[in-house]
């Protein structure tokens, strides 16, 4: 049995060759991805005190836990390829701030109040509607964390579009937004397109950031700014429609083909529901 063990009089945990040494599993190892092998390094850490080994394993756990997500991710987009669309977006910002709410409220409709702090990386896809295309959204939550930031910043490549938040109880979170601002500029694309979001807009009588004060921001970085709160469902819904609208648009100025199809004096709404099937359809 192989496994990390601490120094001097600290508290020993064995792992189990079959879970240290794949490290991060990969299609070469042969080995199998699944929940219990994360549960596995639960256990370990719960009979673990301080010590570097906790360190060493904690980070193994969340490399772990980020290949679940990508197998459980693969297991999803293959079950629909059904879309016309497919926009890869990250909810990032200081651990706490309530961007896991914020992703739950919108695909899902619901809230906790109970906090979990974010391991590593989770996702959630939700498919919406824009005029009569169908647009499937990878919604990245992501660990606040800065023992998890090389792996959350892994993700950054390829995403279309980012909410950076922080919370407006929160001057440490929002002194934090440039900071997190930088990163994408550094990790992602060029075109990559940003709203920031003030959360926790419920708890006026505990808010320290002035509205003022984020729209001042904002308006540096060159992002939209909206104020929300994931308890109340106050602007979750409009922060992904503006984002999806913006991702959109920009789509639209780089295909020289779109100006010829005449769609640009539409609305472009986005909806949960599909758009009513055509009868008599002459195409």
């Amino acid at each position: 049995m192989k496994g990390f063990r601490p120094s001097g009089a600290e508290k020993s945990v064995t792992v189990s060759c079959s879970l240290v040494e794949g490290c991060l599993p990969e299609p070469a190892c042969g080995l199998t991805l699944s929940p219990e092998r994360v549960q596995q390094c639960d256990h370990s850490l719960d009979s673990y005190t301080h010590s570097k080994a906790f360190i060493s394993l904690m980070d193994y756990r969340s490399k772990l836990m980020a290949s679940v997500t990508d197998a459980r991710f693969r297991q999803k987009d293959t079950s629909d390829q059904n879309f016309d669309y497919m926009f890869k977006l990250l909810i990032i910002g200081n651990s706490s701030v309530g961007k896991t709410s914020f992703l739950f409220r919108y695909a899902d409709d619901t809230f906790t109040p109970a906090f979990v702090s974010t391991v590593g990386i989770d996702f959630k896809v939700k498919t919406v509607y824009r005029n009569d295309k169908r647009v499937k959204l990878q919604i990245w939550d992501t660990a606040g964390q800065e023992r998890y930031r090389t792996i959350t910043t892994a993700y950054y490549r390829g995403a279309m579009g980012f909410v950076l938040m922080y919370d407006i109880t929160s001057e440490d979170s929002f002194n934090a937004v440039q900071d997190w601002a930088t990163q994408i500029k550094t990790y992602s694309w060029d075109n990559a397109q940003v709203i920031l979001v003030g959360n926790k807009c419920d708890m006026e009588d505990d808010r320290i950031v002035p509205v003022e004060k984020g729209k001042h921001l904002a308006d540096q970085l060159g992002f939209d700014y909206f104020e929300a709160s994931a308890k109340e469902n106050i602007n979750v819904r409009q922060v992904f429609e503006r984002l999806v609208d913006i991702i959109c648009e920009k789509m639209s100025e780089s295909i020289e083909s779109d100006n010829s199809r005449g769609t640009s004096g539409r609305s472009m709404r986005l909806t949960d529901n599909p758009p009513p099937s055509q009868q008599n359809c002459s195409c």
